[in-house]
Parts: structure tokens; C-alpha cells; sequence
């Protein structure tokens, strides 16, 4: 049995993008994780690919159960690098719940750790932020998870940057 927290967002899934309906974390749930809490939803195909991953870096809704809800209906529908989701595909997708903790200042490369820690950069001129989650296949340094954080975010590389660390909670 997957994990509350994925099972909401395929409940999430199921009833909005193959039945068309509203959907609303039950009330159970709600309670449940009542906390508020930015979080990511990472939609992959049956055979493991990318097919959506969207959320925040600060809460945008008044508990964790109600994040989950708005973020998976953004993975499916308007990650901007893949067609929205369809009907036939939900029952097959895999789903990732990543429950960030709040974003610290790091001074260096040196305090960051692409196993352990995610990564997000700032444009320090306007604020244009770039975020990439820790622990994903094939970013085996620091150098190479900020210049993906950069490139994701339209930032140049010689463009300053504030970084910052995170720590994830990953649900399955």
C-alpha cells in the first residue's frame, strides 16, 4: 500500500483528469496533515519517465492534504514541457510526493550535496528563482545540480545567484 499522501494525489488524479469532477482533500486527511507545507509532485510514466513534476518552494494552501491536491492537478495539467495528462495514462502513473523543508542560504558549492539536499538558485537582480530536487539520476555534483537549477530558470551562468539548500521528505 503506497503511502496516504500518494494515494490522495492518484485519488486527486483520478477524479479530476478521468472524471472531470472537483476534487477536495476529505476531511480525514486534512486532519491528518493539517500542517502546511510546500511540496512537489513528480509524475512518471509506467516506464519511469519524466511525464510531470510541479510545486512550490512556500505553501500555497492551509494545510499539506489541500498542497497535495492543488499540486498534483499543476503536474498533470501545466508542467509546460509535456502535454497535459490524459484519462487512459493515470491508472499507470507513478507518483512521488517530495515534502520540502524551509530553503536555507548556503555561501558555497561546498554545502551542497546533490544526494542529500536540493538546490535553489535566485537571480539576485530580480528574484527569478530556479529549483531542482535532491537526489535525482544522473546530477552527481553540486557544479552540475546548479547549472540544471540555472538553465531550468533562464538564468545565465556568470549571472549572480543567491543559493539555496533544502531538504526533501519523499513519498513513494
Amino acid at each position: 500500500m503506497s503511502h496516504p499522501l500518494v494515494e490522495l494525489a492518484r485519488q486527486t488524479l483520478e477524479e479530476t483528469i478521468v472524471h472531470h469532477h472537483r476534487f477536495s482533500a476529505p476531511a480525514a486527511l486534512v486532519q491528518e496533515f493539517s500542517l502546511p507545507a510546500p511540496v512537489f509532485v513528480t509524475l512518471r510514466t509506467a516506464e519511469g519517465e519524466l511525464r510531470g513534476c510541479i510545486g512550490s518552494v512556500v505553501a500555497t494552501t492551509d494545510s499539506l492534504a489541500a498542497e497535495v491536491v492543488a499540486e498534483s492537478v499543476a503536474a498533470a495539467t501545466r508542467d509546460p514541457r509535456f502535454t497535459p495528462v490524459e484519462p487512459a495514462e493515470v491508472p499507470s502513473l507513478q507518483i512521488e510526493i517530495s515534502v520540502l523543508s524551509p530553503p536555507e542560504p548556503v555561501d558555497s558549492l561546498a554545502a551542497l550535496d546533490p544526494a542529500r539536499y536540493g538546490v535553489m538558485v535566485v537571480r539576485q537582480r530580480d528574484g527569478r528563482r530556479g529549483l531542482l530536487l535532491p537526489a535525482i539520476e544522473g546530477v552527481e555534483t553540486a557544479e552540475m545540480q546548479v547549472k540544471i537549477a540555472r538553465r531550468k530558470a533562464a538564468i545565465g551562468e556568470q549571472e549572480p545567484v543567491r543559493l539555496f539548500r533544502f531538504c526533501t521528505k519523499k513519498y513513494e
